[in-house]
């Protein structure tokens, strides 16, 4: 049996995915606002600094095997954009951080797995300074900058930003170096509860509406739990830095030519 930390399990995929760990017998420990194990606000430093103590006083010889940060929120009139901000990067990024010690305590081969979004290479214009504020954990400015862009901006800005913080540390002696391996999921558009209340939303609602989905529907929450279990598993021991995308083919229909690309010597 492993122990994992699933944040935002009260609902959508992060219930899913804390439902079918423990029908596979697992430990899990469900983080939320509020019907879960753990109760914190993932927005605030306080909220996370509790989050971690209660979280480290419920792990079993201080040990933990996975970790996903289902927990986000995606644009909606009248929602600010720093607040998708707090919580869809740094409420996922500093618990990642803060679990890091328990994870490496792990004999089980470890692994996190991050949330990112196809948005993040499907939805033209978003403000690339704010995520790159995000990555520079720099928590006030990605704040004010995404107050500035508002929520259908800064949703996959701060989804890119996840990507780009694996894609940067998972091959690092800190993760991968030290046994460790980070991974992240790009869903797609997702039958949940906030899909839905996207739809209806005026801020989103024909956004999403023209949105293409090769496959022709919207995906389930299992089928994207299906792929993070599979990144959580000894099945992908050899994925590191790997963003899996799950989304019914809208980012190859998209983007087909954009990867693989050359490797330009030159760049940084």
């Amino acid at each position: 049996m492993s122990t994992y930390v699933v944040t935002g399990a009260a609902s959508g995929m992060g219930a899913a995915l804390a439902a079918e760990l423990c029908e596979e017998g697992h430990r899990v420990i469900g983080v939320d606002l509020a019907h879960a194990e753990v109760t914190a606000d993932l927005a605030t430093d306080d909220g996370r600094r509790a989050a971690l103590r209660r979280i480290g006083e419920l792990l079993p010889d201080g040990a933990l095997d996975g970790f996903v940060p289902f927990a986000g929120l995606a644009a909606a009139t009248g929602r600010p954009g720093s607040l998708m901000v707090s919580v869809n990067h740094f409420g996922a990024v500093r618990l990642l951080e803060g679990l890091r010690p328990a994870l490496l305590r792990s004999s089980r081969g470890p692994a996190a797995v991050l949330v990112s979004s196809n948005s993040a290479t499907c939805q033209p214009g978003w403000p690339t300074g704010l995520a790159t504020a995000c990555l520079a954990g720099d928590e006030d400015e990605a704040r004010a900058l995404a107050d500035r862009a508002g929520g259908v901006a800064t949703y996959p800005a701060t989804k890119a930003a996840l990507a780009w913080y694996v894609r940067e540390h998972a091959g690092t002696h800190a993760w991968a170096g030290s046994g460790v391996r980070l991974n992240a999921v790009a869903p797609g558009l997702i039958d949940t509860p906030m899909t839905a209340a996207g739809r209806t939303d005026p801020l989103t609602a024909d956004g999403m509406a023209a949105y293409p989905v090769p496959l022709g529907r919207a995906g389930r929450a299992a089928e994207v739990t299906a792929a993070v279990r599979f990144l959580l598993s000894p099945a992908a021991s050899f994925c590191v830095g790997t963003v899996l995308c799950a989304d019914g083919g809208t980012e190859a229909l998209l983007r087909s030519r954009h990867w693989p690309v050359p490797l330009d010597p030159a760049a940084g």
